[in-house]
């Protein structure tokens, strides 16, 4: 089939080329966010599709299945995290309001003079700079909220519609393609559902094993730096390093050798992670590089700051799908 003259004209054309990629890539920085939502509710739908199905089995109508899905994985959310609430609270209270004087000590026993009393006040400055702009705070709370009411509410068409929306995107391919294409949107589907779903059984795990160390070896604030843990398990081999940084700094002001206790529990629950959990739960479905992941963390931070970080792993799977899909459709 004959391209139209103007096509071919642009396609021959590397300036008008250049152009239209950069016009492109500004029209995708300024949509960043929006897309950002999408890749967010695509995940979450990837992530609960295995529900969906198993439920359809029963012939039970897709609607009715999507809802009891999404409802099931809100309620368990809730019971794991509203019971902590009250708990947790006066932890992290007590913990902010300690950290200065824990830091100050711990960097003495190094050789390093911070002021407890300067980083209180710098504590409490930004405190009261909070307070003055409860305005700001609250419009950017509420803009929180509506995004993550705005990606639930997409994620949740789009498992309704996931199946229109795959032959939607088969449909701009050439017919001798079409399985091909298809086939890459499964891939796609079960990498970053496998991902997400992997990546909360790891979270959930360390976070409960972290838990259950510092209360058997009975160190304050247990639970905060437990949840800390399990948060910065989902930025991988970074995350696990940093989330030890917080309780040595506590454990040192109890007693300098225990820390040493304290940071082989850390050590032996990362390998515990890295050579049972990680090889089983994740593997299959990252299966990267680990130069490739902490590049990839780098620059998701640097263009997109914890988000970008937080999503650069399931991104770069969903490239590297892409990319082995295409030297197919050229083979």
């Amino acid at each position: 089939m004959r391209k139209n003259p103007i096509i071919r004209y642009i396609l021959h054309n590397q300036v008008i080329e250049a152009l239209l990629l950069v016009a492109l890539a500004w029209i995708l920085l300024g949509i960043r966010n929006i897309l950002v939502a999408l890749f967010i509710s695509y995940i979450i739908m990837a992530a609960l599709s295995p529900m969906v199905e198993f439920l359809r089995k029963y012939k039970i109508p897709k609607t009715i299945a999507v809802t009891i899905s999404y409802l099931s994985a809100l309620l368990f959310i809730l019971l794991l995290i509203v019971p902590l609430v009250p708990f947790f609270m006066s932890q992290v209270q007590s913990l902010l309001f300690n950290f200065p004087l824990y830091l100050d000590r711990a960097a003495g026993l190094v050789g390093i003079k911070i002021s407890s009393l300067q980083m209180q006040e710098f504590i409490n400055g930004e405190l009261n700079l909070l307070s003055k702009n409860a305005l700001t705070f609250t419009t950017k709370l509420f803009d929180g909220i509506f995004s993550l009411v705005t990606v639930l509410v997409v994620s949740f068409y789009l498992m309704l519609d996931h199946q229109r929306v795959k032959e939607g995107i088969s449909s701009l391919f050439p017919e001798k393609h079409k399985a091909d294409v298809h086939s890459t949107l499964l891939q796609i589907d079960e990498k970053l559902g496998a991902w997400l779903r992997g990546q909360l059984v790891l979270s959930v795990f360390i976070g409960s094993l972290t838990w259950v160390a510092l209360t058997l070896l009975n160190v304050e604030y247990a639970l905060p730096l437990a949840l800390i843990a399990g948060i910065l398990e989902i930025i991988p081999t970074i995350g696990p390093i940093v989330s030890a940084i917080p309780a040595i700094i506590v454990v040192l002001n109890v007693s300098p050798a225990f820390t040493f206790v304290i940071i082989a529990v850390y050590m032996g629950i990362q390998a515990i992670e890295n050579n049972f959990l990680v090889p089983k739960i994740m593997q299959r479905a990252v299966g990267l590089n680990p130069i490739v992941i902490i590049l990839g963390i780098i620059l998701g931070a640097e263009l997109m700051g914890v988000v970008g970080a937080l999503l650069s792993i399931p991104f770069i799977s969903l490239l590297v799908i892409i990319f082995k899909s295409l030297k197919k459709f050229e083979s």
